[in-house]
């Protein structure tokens, strides 16, 4: 049996697909566009050392600022935003079926078989290509979101900023106890505790293809609890806050202050120990990871948030901007080109220019910026011809039925 029949279709109503550029809001697709950069940048640095995060084991001279940067900036801060994004788009996507008359049952199937084609997307993303695949856990979760949170009232929604609220809490709180053991002098030289990837070390394709199917489904599962992180993208959605930022721009200057505020405190111990200005012993190198990874939920709201600010401000988009936005109107593309890019320039069994040089980090950070600034060149020129991305393109096939 297909997807397709899995869900109910109802056709007497008609439906909408994707908006066209000219009727979307800046702001959201120009967070995808930039964001990819910190997506391609962490996630090069994990594929050059084979962990995750990817950390340079014994960093010197520039490579230390390099990798305090990325700690602090770019590990687990990066795919937040697109959870944010994701949640926001639901919504999105669900009010614009809606205004053109479909009816509440027609949205959710498309909703529903549009996720389930984007776990078939994801496994087949993590077989092929990447282990670290996102858009299967996107999958889960937008199904999820679709039968259980987006037809509920804004009173059920309010759950989530008291969820959100205690969890500040509680990295707050963490983050003190992190503090105490580093001032109180914690002995030792322990590494930051790091997980090993093996589909990454794999010496031939087949290997790494098979270590990926292992890996894919632990991945998937670790990532699911960020339906938090969509559940915060869905109020905002329901607020129009990235539709109309000038309106809600003070909201959007604390959100953005507060999330990478949180952020960017909450990741320095684990970003000084990994540049080796900071020595701990182990059970304090695990509570600096613990830090830095829920500390890191928040650098989604504020660096989307950080964007809606910047929209707010843009009246008449330039190219940098355009092209940005080119990306982020494309950005399920984006994000595959860079996988297949890894495989191809970084694998043991590929080019695997990140071993090649004298300093991996400076040079895993020129490829990731170079596949990155490629796919902007791409999606620009397809932006002036009217044509969507490649997987947007066969997804939107997939979920509507047609172009």
């Amino acid at each position: 049996m297909s997807i397709d029949a899995i869900f109910e279709k109802t056709t007497a109503m008609p439906v909408r697909g994707p908006a066209p550029a000219t009727e979307r809001a800046l702001a959201p697709d120009l967070a995808r566009g930039a964001m990819l950069l910190i997506i391609a940048v962490a996630n090069v640095a994990g594929v050059v050392f084979a962990g995750e995060p990817g950390v340079d084991p014994s960093p010197e001279g520039v490579d230390r600022i390099l990798t305090f940067a990325l700690f602090d900036l770019a590990h687990a801060r990066g795919y937040p935003v697109f959870a944010v994004m994701f949640g926001y788009g639901v919504v999105q996507l669900a009010r614009r079926q809606e205004r053109s008359g479909a009816a509440p049952a027609r949205v959710r199937s498309i909703l529903l078989r549009r996720n389930a084609w984007l776990l078939v997307f994801g496994f087949v993303h993590a077989a092929l290509l990447y282990y670290g695949d996102f858009l299967g856990a996107y999958g889960i979760v937008g199904m999820v979101m679709t039968l259980v949170l987006l037809r509920r009232g804004d009173k059920f929604h309010r759950i989530i900023l008291g969820l959100w609220a205690l969890y500040a809490v509680e990295v707050v709180v963490l983050g003190v106890i992190v503090a105490l053991k580093v001032s109180a002098g914690s002995t030792g030289s322990a590494p930051l505790p790091v997980g090993r990837v093996d589909s990454l070390t794999a010496t031939t394709y087949l290997l790494s293809m098979l270590d990926r199917l292992a890996e894919w489904p632990a991945h998937t599962a670790t990532v699911l609890p960020f339906i938090l992180i969509t559940w915060m993208g869905m109020w905002a959605a329901r607020r129009r806050m990235l539709e109309e930022p000038a309106r809600h721009r003070t909201s959007l200057r604390w959100i953005a202050i507060v999330g990478l505020g949180i952020a960017v405190l909450g990741g320095l111990p684990a970003a000084l120990s990994a540049a080796g200005w900071l020595h701990t012993g182990e059970s304090t190198a695990e509570l600096m990871m613990m830090l830095h990874g829920g500390s890191g939920m928040f650098a989604g709201f504020g660096y989307v948030a950080a964007f809606g600010l910047i929209a707010a401000r843009v009246t008449r988009p330039g190219a940098v901007v355009n092209s940005l936005a080119a990306l982020g109107r494309r950005s399920l593309s984006g994000y595959l080109f860079q996988s297949v890019a890894w495989l191809v320039l970084l694998l043991p069994f590929g080019l695997a220019l990140g071993t090649r040089f004298a300093t991996p980090t400076i040079a895993g950070l020129v490829i990731a910026t170079g596949v990155w600034l490629t796919t902007v060149v791409l999606a620009r020129w397809l932006d002036r011809r009217g044509k969507a991305g490649p997987a947007e393109f066969v997804l939107r096939r997939l979920a509507y039925g047609r172009r």
